[in-house]
């Protein structure tokens, strides 16, 4: 098991890095990573296929509500991608590589590897080996982490030495209604931590009490969660949560 870099537990994480579109700085955007790294926050990002086979970070599978322009990403070229301006900026949708030569090692990462599959099912993999080329040299704290234990697996695989975890979540109905009941219900016990040799959850900050985080706490897995959206919140959160993904407000940094 490879343990996350101790800095994941100390320094909140910035949600799609420390994003305000009101302040030209749109979800995974380079100013919004930038704007994390100058107030010393952790970050986490999400990163989607492109048709030729690039990690792009993106968040959505259609570009509709990010960027000036519509479809599904994964039916567009990396080159082409970059040319997409990101709603509220003058940027395009960048790559994996130019993100890590950004951060550069400087604050914790958290790669979020968005499910390929569509329904949380072994049909992915490329955009993990992607994701694996793209960190092979990276020197800096970093963590990979899925909804879909099957791309976890292929982490596993291509990138064995980085700490992986499984984003999790109490799969409520109204939250996931693509996904079948059996598929909802054996995602929610979080069965395949064990497994994957995973060393970390993050989990859904309404949902920090459920009996199987306490179980995982116990034996030792770091616990995150997300998405946090207030101060109140976050104190809340933190009595179970060694770590906070936020949003909408500044978390509060560790004393030095």
């Amino acid at each position: 098991m490879i343990r996350l870099d101790p800095s994941f537990l100390s320094q909140p994480l910035a949600h799609r890095a420390l994003h305000d579109v009101a302040r030209a700085r749109p979800e995974n955007s380079r100013a919004a990573i930038k704007a994390a790294i100058d107030a010393g926050y952790g970050i986490e990002i999400d990163v989607q296929l492109s048709s030729d086979g690039a990690a792009m970070v993106f968040h959505d599978y259609d570009l509709k509500r990010l960027a000036k322009d519509s479809g599904p990403i994964q039916q567009r070229s990396a080159a082409d991608l970059g040319r997409v301006i990101l709603r509220g900026s003058d940027e395009g949708i960048p790559g994996l590589p130019e993100v890590l030569d950004l951060i550069a090692g400087r604050v914790p990462l958290l790669i979020e590897i968005k499910d390929q599959d569509g329904s949380m099912g072994a049909n992915v993999g490329r955009l993990e080996q992607a994701v694996a080329r793209d960190i092979a040299r990276y020197r800096g704290p970093l963590g990979v982490m899925s909804f879909n234990p099957h791309s976890v697996q292929q982490m596993a695989i291509h990138a064995p030495k980085v700490a992986r975890g499984i984003v999790t979540s109490a799969y409520e109905a109204a939250d996931w209604p693509l996904l079948p009941k059996g598929t909802r219900e054996r995602l929610s016990a979080i069965p395949d931590f064990d497994t994957l040799r995973a060393s970390f959850i993050s989990h859904e900050v309404e949902n920090l009490g459920a009996p199987r985080v306490a179980d995982l706490k116990a034996r030792g897995a770091d616990i995150l969660c997300w998405t946090v959206k207030s101060a109140e919140q976050e104190k809340e959160a933190r009595k179970v949560a060694d770590n906070i993904t936020f949003e909408q407000y500044l978390a509060e940094l560790p004393r030095t």
